[in-house]
């Protein structure tokens, strides 16, 4: 499978199956369909005859070179792989610890309903914790990394739990021959100087929520008071992320239908000093005024390739910072399984809830439907464990022919659920910015590799992906 487009001035064809990526001349992007439809070589050259000869017989070496290398035209290897993939016994290897279900802000778009979650307020137990905790280590196997997200509604209004769960799961380490890898997600609002020091030294990694610009944010993120949020947890961030030497640490946003215009969002991340960043598309019902719609995709698209420019501008001017969706490593990309069946929801990595029930992932919770079980009694409902275990690009139909399914792995199982009923349909309007992103993203890495040769300077910051993008 080969996909070929245009992008601020680079001709880029990727081959699907290999990963491989090229950046070509003129001649040699318009030959390559032709060469994939065509055996005869004076046919090819017959139908790109407004080229040179000399032109044609070097892009047609140059082409066949490639195939003959296995970076062009290749078969797809994979789908046998994941026969055996599916029949391995699967070991829990991260947990998403629903530590409050309590929220102190009001964000308009929230699909946890202020930290409820289609259900009742409540604040996980230490007990509770300690449980879940105990579980991902005995059903591990012999994986040695682990990872556990606090999460919410806001961990920290249940913080001295937080902490006292990261002190168990220290003392569990040594004895397990395990390493948890801790992260929390907070609105900021109740952040201080002891929350700082503590995740300075024992979290991984932190999200840090914000929407933006003032207005947007505030308009999105309001106390229930309706006052907005941006002047208090602002400097917050700011001083955290000085603190965290900018790095393990993510400022992350949602665009809504209000603020189609998101790349000045990322750009104002930048300009309050922040180096890492995300900024993620609402997902929502359509009657919501804010949700995305089919006719808001090529005002989104235009945005993407606006945010691209400005990146690509700011790297220039000194003032580079690393946008997840344009991070893409085509050197050292993620194992096979990972490239086919995405982030493992409701096999390798459960959300727990503050009365210890397991779900697929923090988007399911409240969903009676897909509860497997809890943390007392274990997995009980192992068929539903199953069918998330089939959930690849080759049970996805929408995926069979897209270029983007090794990147993006199938998409959130969750919103394809969400918007088909079905965990292998697929979040169409999702798909579309996924595939734009992922196109960026690979101009991108074009066009810094021009930048270094000009300048023999290396122009990519350090980078520490985010654990789940799908987090608010």
């Amino acid at each position: 499978m080969i996909h070929q487009y245009k992008s601020h001035g680079y001709n880029i064809v990727m081959d699907v199956n290999s990963s491989a990526v090229h950046v070509v001349d003129d001649v040699v992007y318009d030959m390559i369909p032709v060469y994939e439809k065509q055996e005869d070589k004076e046919a090819i050259f017959a139908s790109l005859d407004s080229y040179p000869r000399e032109e044609l017989e070097a892009a047609y070496e140059e082409i066949t070179r490639l195939k003959n290398e296995g970076m062009l035209y290749t078969e797809d290897i994979y789908q046998k792989y994941m026969t055996d993939f599916k029949k391995r016994k699967t070991v829990v290897k991260a947990l998403c610890l629903h530590i409050a279900h309590d929220c102190n802000l009001a964000c308009k778009y929230c699909f946890a309903e202020e930290g409820e979650y289609h259900g009742r307020r409540a604040l996980m137990s230490l007990e509770v914790g300690k449980k879940a905790l105990d579980f991902l280590v005995a059903n591990s196997g012999n994986r040695r990394n682990l990872e556990v997200d606090f999460f919410g509604g806001e961990p920290l209004m249940n913080w001295d739990v937080v902490k006292e769960l990261v002190k168990y799961g220290r003392s569990l380490e040594k004895e397990h021959n395990k390493l948890f890898r801790f992260t929390l997600t907070t609105n900021g609002v109740l952040l201080n100087d002891e929350v700082m020091e503590f995740c300075n030294k024992e979290m991984s990694n932190v999200v840090l929520s914000l929407d933006g610009r003032k207005e947007v944010n505030d308009k999105m993120r309001p106390f229930r008071n309706g006052k907005g949020s941006y002047d208090l947890i602002v400097p917050k961030f700011q001083k955290f992320a000085e603190s965290r030497n900018q790095t393990n640490y993510y400022v992350r946003g949602t665009f809504t239908r209000n603020n189609l215009d998101f790349s000045k969002d990322v750009l104002h991340y930048a300009d309050l000093g922040f180096k890492q960043m995300s900024m993620e598309p609402v997902v929502a019902s359509p009657e919501d005024d804010y949700a995305i719609r089919e006719e808001d995709l090529p005002r989104i698209l235009e945005e993407y390739d606006k945010l691209a420019d400005a990146y690509l501008e700011y790297r220039k001017a000194g003032k580079g910072f690393n946008f997840f969706h344009f991070n893409i490593d085509l050197t050292q990309s993620p194992c096979v399984a990972k490239r086919l069946s995405g982030c493992g929801s409701g096999t390798e990595y459960l959300a727990v809830t503050p009365w210890g029930d397991f779900y697929p992932c923090h988007q399911f919770v409240g969903q009676e439907e897909f509860l497997l079980g809890n943390v007392y009694d274990g997995i009980v409902k192992q068929d539903i464990c199953d069918e998330f275990k089939q959930c690849n690009v080759y049970a996805k139909p929408a995926c069979q022919n897209c270029f983007a399914k090794y990147y993006c792995s199938g998409g959130c199982n969750a919103n394809a659920y969400n918007f088909t009923g079905s965990i292998t349909g697929s979040y169409d309007v999702g798909c579309k910015m996924q595939q734009k992103r992922i196109e960026c993203a690979i101009m991108i890495k074009a066009a810094l590799a021009d930048m270094e040769e000009e300048t023999g300077h290396l122009l990519m910051l350090p980078v520490k992906s985010p654990t789940c993008v799908n987090m608010n």
